[in-house]
Order: C-alpha cells, then structure tokens, then sequence
C-alpha cells in the first residue's frame, strides 16, 4: 500500500528543464517534483508520493487529510499543536 501526503504549492521553479516546486506539509517544507501535475499553481494542494506530487485535491480535503493523519498520531510531533487562543497579557 502506498500513501500520498497533501501539501500546499508555495513555489514553483524549472529545474534543469524539470518543473519542481516548495510544498509545505503543515509545518514542514519539502522540494517536490510537479512534473505529473502541469496544472498546479502557487496556493494549489497536491498529493505527493516519494517526492513527487501525483494530483491536485481542494483545500478541503487536504485538511481533511491533516486531521484524520493528527487523530491516528501518525504525524505527532511533524504537526503544530491544534490551535489555541493567544495568551492573554496583563498591564505592568
């Protein structure tokens, strides 16, 4: 079984006359290829498999993705914490 992780585009680049990109997983950033994938632009999510992005999904199911990988604590650690409140600041 294989698995393919969402990522959002943050760049895209040429590369040697390869088209690759910066995708960002939740907190963390990785060069990936985009050649299977001409139609994604900057702010597209992708599903990426060993380095390479093999299609384009919306948004929604990117995060979808995120919180079913977060419950199973298959990225614990990898993930920020859900978000909380900012801390409230007291006058001196």
């Amino acid at each position: 079984m294989c698995l393919a992780i969402p990522g959002k585009v943050l760049e895209i680049n040429e590369l040697q006359g390869l088209r690759a990109g910066k995708v960002q997983f939740a907190a963390i950033t990785r060069a990936v290829r985009l050649d299977l994938v001409p139609e994604a632009v900057v702010g597209d999510y992708v599903l990426v498999h060993v380095g390479f992005a093999i299609s384009c999904i919306d948004e929604q199911e990117a995060r979808r993705t995120y919180e079913i990988l977060r419950e199973m604590g298959v990225w614990e650690g990898e993930l920020p914490p859900a978000e909380e409140p900012p801390p409230e600041h007291s006058a001196p």
